[in-house]
């Protein structure tokens, strides 16, 4: 066995069932390997949708997402994506080739200093200097990435040690290290307190993030905030965390959220934030979520707790165990007027649209979209205008909404949307993204054919990179710079017959309904123009 077959061995064990990836000499050794296990690899056409693609499964499955690329140009290619994973702690084992041990720190070709460039995104990175070292650290980095708080890992393995003799393959049971020991159960002090809190309080509210869904504690939240009545507001990513009309679902909170979620947050008495970073989008006034009200801040990465507001009660701990541990205790809160209340705001603080009837009004098209998507649909949204749209009009029912938050990254819906249909192929996945963001992964079509994975997509055209062009028109009264793409855009319609793809296009509502219909008839990959008024904004 080589250190190659040794990297095989322990995907194997890991129970990996998919590598995206794009070789090079550096990682061929890797490849070759995997040729002989019953791993599937999927060849992307660029190395950043590599790590997208793995995202999206590991959002999906819940499991460790794998890609694998080569050294120099192939892992600062994967450095976009590795960021874009970090930010929104998605689980990923990141595996780059590297020259020979012997060549690193000389500047030879295709040398890439890639553990020191991620270095400041990454939950940990490992430069492997010796074969017999592989399994523990493939043990290790699973468990890094799937474990606290979750996120990406690199492991850089030089040429000549996936090629080198392993004398001794060993994959080992379990996993210790020394200064790593995350938090899982939270504290029963702090729960109690928690618990007489939400006694005491008249105007509680739940603000839900990403940490939800990462933790699996999206049934013991619905739980919780059900038998408790409880309202819930999340943040982008904690989007799907309660169905979008369930009753007790107060919106999404943020620049771009409900204006009767901010406010249900600003108004209350005690809130209770669970896997939440109170980043600047979601919270831009950090003074207003402390004024006048108690602020539980519930995560598992403690770092995370005061960094950015100073709770009155810090819980470190994974959301699904805290719950589990509050399902426990006996005891009631009343808050009915409160919730009145908040039904109140809701029905009369909606936003108005006035949609150019000329063209397909996003707000109506995405409402009557989700209504026909299956119950357990995945959406994944891209970055822009399409995302703000996606966030305030989709409907999530039993299923999930996948997006880019902390890092914004245009370009991610595609790959993901790939990676979350190959992670459960049983499953409807729809990637809506803007004309803008559509061309920065629309090479993937490639991989979609080849591959044979069906994802539908959907691009909302209107020829400018909408969210900077509206921020223009804000900022700068119109005033627009380097945001018109209607030149050069290609043709649609010829794009997809070159791919082969089914095509379909929607000019205004009038036959939005029939046209969705068909587009979701058959799970078979299809794409979707739909024409938006170019002056259109997100409120």
């Amino acid at each position: 066995m080589i250190g190659a077959d040794a990297m095989i061995k322990c995907l194997e064990s890991e129970g990996v069932t998919t590598v995206y990836g794009y070789p090079g000499v550096a990682i061929c050794p890797f490849y070759n390997s995997i040729l002989d296990s019953e791993i599937r690899t999927i060849l992307v056409r660029t190395e950043q949708n590599a790590a997208h693609a793995a995202s999206g499964e590991a959002r999906v499955t819940g499991e460790v997402g794998v890609c694998a690329v080569t050294s120099g140009p192939g892992a600062t290619n994967l450095i976009t994506g590795i960021a874009t994973a970090f930010a929104d702690s998605i689980p990923m084992v990141c595996i780059t080739g590297q020259v020979k041990s012997e060549l690193l720190g000389s500047d030879v070709f295709q040398e890439a200093d890639i553990t020191g460039a991620v270095e400041s995104f990454v939950k940990y990175s490992y430069l492997v200097k010796d074969a017999e070292d592989i399994p523990r650290i493939f043990k290790e980095a699973f468990y890094i990435a799937n474990s606290g708080r979750k996120g990406p890992v690199l492991i850089d393995v030089p040429i000549d040690i996936q090629n080198a003799v392993v004398k001794n393959f060993k994959y080992p049971d379990e996993v210790n290290i020394r200064a790593y020991k995350p938090t899982i159960k939270g504290h029963s002090v702090q729960i109690k307190k928690v618990i007489k809190e939400l006694q005491k309080a008249k105007k509680p509210i739940i603000c839900a993030g990403g940490g939800v869904h990462l933790s699996e504690a999206v049934s013991g939240l619905r739980e919780f905030a059900h038998k408790h009545r409880i309202p819930v507001v999340s943040t982008m990513m904690g989007i799907g965390v309660m169905p979008t009309e369930d009753p007790m679902y107060f919106g999404m909170v943020g620049n771009n959220g409900k204006a009767y979620a901010n406010r249900a947050m600003n108004e209350s008495d005690l809130l209770v934030m669970v896997g939440v970073r109170v980043a600047d989008r979601a919270i831009a006034q950090p003074d207003l979520i402390t004024t006048n009200k108690t602020l539980v801040h519930i995560d598992v990465d403690p770092a995370e707790i005061g960094k950015n507001v100073e709770p009155s009660i810090p819980l470190v701990g994974d959301a699904r165990h805290i719950f589990d541990d509050i399902a426990k205790e006996d005891f009631k809160c009343e808050h009915e007027e409160w919730i009145r209340t908040l039904e109140g705001y809701r029905e009369t603080m909606v936003q108005k649209r006035d949609p150019n009837p000329n063209y397909v009004d996003p707000a109506a098209f995405i409402t009557m979209l989700s209504n026909e998507m299956k119950e357990d649909a995945v959406y994944v949204a891209d970055v822009g205008q399409n995302q703000i749209w996606s966030c305030n009009y989709h409907i999530v029912k039993e299923g999930r909404f996948l997006t880019s938050g902390g890092m914004g990254t245009m370009g991610y819906s595609i790959p993901a949307a790939m990676g979350a249909k190959r992670g459960d192929m049983d499953r409807q996945v729809i990637a809506v993204c803007g004309d803008g963001s559509f061309q920065m992964s629309m090479m993937e079509l490639a991989t979609i054919m080849q591959h044979r994975i069906p994802v539908k997509i959907i691009v909302m055209k209107n020829n400018y990179l909408g969210m900077v062009r509206e921020f223009q028109h804000y900022t700068y009264k119109d005033n627009y710079s380097v945001v018109d793409i209607k030149e050069g855009t290609p043709d649609l319609e010829k794009l997809a017959a070159a791919y082969d793809i089914p095509f379909i296009k929607v000019e205004n509502m009038s036959h939005a309904q029939d046209k969705i219909k068909e587009f979701l008839a058959q799970d078979e990959t299809m794409l979707m123009e739909c024409l938006v008024d170019p002056m259109d904004l997100v409120k």
